[in-house]
This record gives C-alpha cells, sequence and structure tokens, in this order.
C-alpha cells in the first residue's frame, strides 16, 4: 500500500527499524519479536522491518535465520517446538501490532520450495496474509527472491514490493533489475554504493547519480544496514530510506542529519 503520489516512503529519509530495534538484541529485546518491533515503533521509527519464513507444518514464523541457534532448521521443527524458544508466528505478530504501523515484511527464501510449486509453499501461505493485511495497514514486501516478489506481485498487487539486493552488489545491476521487475523500492546493501571488498575498483557510477537514475526509473530507493559513519554520505546521494539496526542510536543520529 503506497501513498496517493504513489510513494512508499512519504518521509525522506524514512527510518525503518531493522528487525524492530536491530539485529541481535537491542537494549535487552530480542530481534524479530513483538517486544522489539513495539520498542521501535515507541522510539519513533517510520516503519518496522520484520522477517518472515515457515515452520515444518506450514505456519508462518518471524525468525531471520533458516536454522534456530543449536542449528536445527525451521523447516523441520513445528510451531509448536519454535514457541518454545520464543519465535512467535506472523499471524499473532500482525495482531498485536497496530493497524497504524508501517511494516515491511521480509520474505526469506526457503530451500524446501524449490521442488514445489510456489502456490504450495511459502510463497503461497504468505499471499493468503497479504490478502488479508493489505486492506489493514501500510505494507510494503521485500524479498532477495525476484521471482517470489514476481508471483506475489501477480497474484496479490495491492502491497507495495521491493527487490532486495545482496552485499556489495552493484547498482548499476540492481536498480535496472529492480526498475523492470517493476518494484516500487529497491533495497541496497550501504556498501553497494561505492567501493567495497567484492569491488574496490573504478567501477562504481556516482552515489548521486545511481540514486538519481534510480529515482529516474520509478523507484525509491532504500539503504540497508549503514552505521553511523556511513549514514550521512547515503542521505547526501537522496537515498529515500534507511533501514538500521541500534535504533536507539541511529533514529536520533539520522533526523539530525536530515535536518541539515
Amino acid at each position: 500500500m503506497s501513498s496517493a503520489d504513489g510513494r512508499v516512503f512519504t518521509r525522506r529519509p524514512s527510518v525503518v527499524g531493522h528487525r524492530g530495534l536491530g539485529r541481535g538484541e537491542v537494549d535487552g529485546h530480542r530481534e524479530n519479536t513483538l517486544d522489539s518491533l513495539l520498542a521501535a515503533v515507541a522510539a519513533g521509527v517510520d516503519w518496522v522491518e520484520l522477517d518472515v519464513t515457515r515452520s515444518a507444518d506450514g505456519v508462518l514464523v518471524v525468525h531471520h535465520n533458516p536454522s534456530t541457534t543449536d542449528g536445527r532448521f525451521l523447516v523441520d521443527r513445528t510451531v509448536a517446538e519454535l514457541a518454545a524458544e520464543g519465535v512467535a508466528t506472523l499471524d499473532d505478530v500482525l495482531d498485536a501490532l497496530p493497524t497504524d504501523v508501517a511494516l515491511d515484511l521480509d520474505l526469506k527464501s526457503v530451500l524446501d520450495d524449490a521442488t514445489r510449486d510456489p502456490g504450495a509453499g511459502t510463497v503461497g501461505r504468505f499471499a493468503r496474509t497479504l490478502r488479508r493485511e493489505s486492506g489493514r495497514r501500510r505494507l510494503l514486501v521485500t524479498s532477495f527472491d525476484a521471482a517470489a516478489l514476481l508471483w506475489l506481485q501477480q497474484d496479490v498487487p495491492d502491497p507495495a514490493y521491493g527487490l532486495l539486493t545482496w552485499l556489495d552488489f552493484p547498482l548499476r545491476i540492481g536498480v535496472p533489475m529492480a526498475a523492470h521487475l517493476g518494484m516500487s523500492v529497491v533495497g541496497l546493501h550501504h556498501q553497494s554504493f561505492g567501493p567495497n571488498p567484492s569491488e574496490p575498483g573504478p567501477v562504481h557510477a556516482a552515489m548521486q547519480d545511481s540514486v538519481a537514475v534510480a529515482h529516474q526509473a520509478g523507484l525509491q530507493v532504500l539503504a540497508w544496514c549503514p552505521g553511523p559513519q556511513e549514514v550521512a554520505v547515503l542521505l547526501d546521494a537522496g537515498v529515500d530510506a534507511v533501514c538500521v539496526n541500534e535504533v536507539p542510536q541511529m533514529l536520533p543520529l539520522v533526523r539530525s542529519l536530515a535536518e541539515r
């Protein structure tokens, strides 16, 4: 669901709380828990991001990694077993979050789904949730899985969709790909905007030029996981949103930089 003018992020820069207050544990709140998400909302973020995957019995749950800390995969464990370790179902989280909270739902790929039709796997289950939620709240659906995004976009067109690209992934590929897939947002790791360990050489267009091309193509640009040293440069380049860890520290920094 976008604004009347088609924008997903109506405030520039919008601040998205990564997995709630941030990766890992922040201020005593574990990532991807209702407590962490609500704490991020209370802190004043514009959006909260959470990760979606599934259990062995086909229930959508809120968790980032494909396995728990003991190395056991979520798709091999029932939702009851996962609940005993504090992994919440997506339905429970959505029911508990106020509908005025804007949500970035990051759909994770599940290896086992490669042998299934998309409608019979995680993507199909997620589509049912999107149909229910898309009229209730502002939603952005993001994923590294372009095929899943296209399937969902055709099946449930109402939410906004955004393509995520991996660490150090070149903007010269990510921006055109997101535009040609019909996305509203391209989500780029902060190291993708310039020289990085994968591509240190002189192959990157100026950061401002790359962001400008994305805007010309009708995309909004989300930079994910910048730290205090990177965020000012990204804001100067014109990104529309930043998805941040350590919300209590990063949110006031982003707000102060935006007021310069």
